[in-house]
């Protein structure tokens, strides 16, 4: 069996972990990455499209790519949409911040050139990934892409595995506590060959459910209607689907663009949170320690966020003395993930239908959002959470 000896084995080559090796790398410490699936199939896989403003700072300012400003689309705001009409929330006025519609899979793609560049040790196409703690250093033992059975040794290690993580799954017995919410609910999303409806994400409330109207390309649109999560893409054809999204979002002269479908998809609603997010000389980053329900844009600027955090830990922890920053990351990073949740909890239930909700809370509901887009102070508030809460600064080189 070959054995690489390392100072942080990675779990997980999505931009968490891939980020988190970049940032190791730039402050001298060795890693390897390692994930089941191909560098294709992450690449092809199509996922959240919104980056707050400090994940755009961290893609930028650590040398990641530049892409993310001269391709990106940068949106200083986002409408709501209720009661027939457009209701702007203006990022930029408010907070002097904004958000960059630029999807995970172009994320993936510029943080896989980097390391790869930098001469990084990340390895694609793994299989049988079994994390060993019972040791002073971790062992993830693995068959690699050409079939030989292999083995990481390192000080520390980290799982950024997706919300199935078997890292997470490592912890012993009682070690940890899980939070969980699943919504009664789900999206159908699907991409729409056509221009822009709006130049910004457009939120729609409506008596027949939530939309949302959101891009991916000049000529492509990514688009999203609550459904039920027993759903079935095979049984929706491009004109109910249109017919769903025009009834839930056209009015007083606004029309949504149309064009061929393709991508169909049902997004199941969850939150989850488990803690500590470390064990011994384990940690957990991203969706391996958390999810939100992707009304909030939170997803993958919370795994970005935990790296930044973790980073500053692992860095620490090299200088040494004592496990002072490991052991604070936990809280650390759950200070911000809480935020997000109750972010992401609010706008889901502000913005969506609930099956047999009385009178008085469909009315309600529209109150709130009367509230939001009509007060500085409401509107201030979303805007801070949406384009995201401070981080910390990035360790000099």
């Amino acid at each position: 069996m070959k054995s690489t000896r390392t100072q942080v084995v990675i779990v997980g080559a999505g931009p968490a972990g891939l980020l988190l090796s970049h940032l190791l790398f730039r402050s001298g410490i060795d890693s390897v990455v390692l994930d089941i699936r191909g560098r294709a199939e992450i690449a092809g896989t199509v996922r959240a499209g919104i980056l707050e403003a400090g994940s755009v700072r961290t893609l930028v300012e650590t040398g990641v790519s530049d892409r993310v400003i001269t391709e990106g689309d940068r949106h200083d705001g986002v409408v709501f949409r209720f009661g027939g009409d457009n209701h702007r929330i203006d990022f930029k006025e408010l907070v002097g911040e904004s958000v960059w519609l630029y999807p995970q899979n172009d994320v993936f793609a510029d943080l896989a050139a980097r390391r790869e560049a930098d001469g990084g040790d990340v390895r694609y196409g793994v299989t049988g990934t079994a994390v060993d703690i019972s040791d002073e250093r971790p062992v993830v033992s693995f068959t690699d892409s050409d079939g030989r059975p292999a083995r990481v040794v390192a000080d520390l290690a980290v799982g950024a595995d997706g919300s199935r993580s078997i890292c997470r799954h490592a912890f012993p017995e009682g070690t940890r506590e899980e939070w969980f919410c699943e919504y009664p609910f789900a999206w159908f999303g699907f991409l729409a060959e056509a221009p822009h409806s709006y130049p910004e994400l457009i939120y729609a409330h409506s008596a027949h459910g939530f939309a949302l109207v959101s891009q991916r390309t000049p000529t492509v649109q990514r688009m999203y209607f609550q459904c039920s999560s027993e759903e079935r893409t095979e049984e929706w054809d491009d004109e109910r689907i249109w017919s769903e999204m025009r009834r839930r979002v056209n009015g007083n002269g606004f029309e949504i663009q149309e064009g061929p479908i393709s991508g169909k998809t049902v997004l199941p609603f969850r939150s989850f949170v488990t803690a500590p997010m470390r064990y011994g000389r384990l940690l957990l980053a991203g969706d391996a320690a958390h999810t939100v329900p992707p009304t909030g844009a939170k997803g993958l600027n919370l795994a970005l966020a935990d790296v930044r955090v973790l980073h500053e830990a692992i860095v620490d922890y090299f200088r040494g003395p004592g496990d002072g920053a490991l052991d604070a990351y936990t809280e650390r990073a759950l200070d911000r993930v809480w935020k997000a949740q109750h972010f992401s909890y609010w706008m889901t239930t502000m913005l969506h239908s609930v099956e047999g909700a009385s009178p008085f809370d469909i009315e309600r509901q529209r109150g709130e959002l009367a509230m939001v887009t009509s007060s500085r102070h409401g509107a201030a508030y979303l805007a801070e959470a949406y384009t995201g809460w401070q981080q910390p600064e990035l360790e000099a080189d």
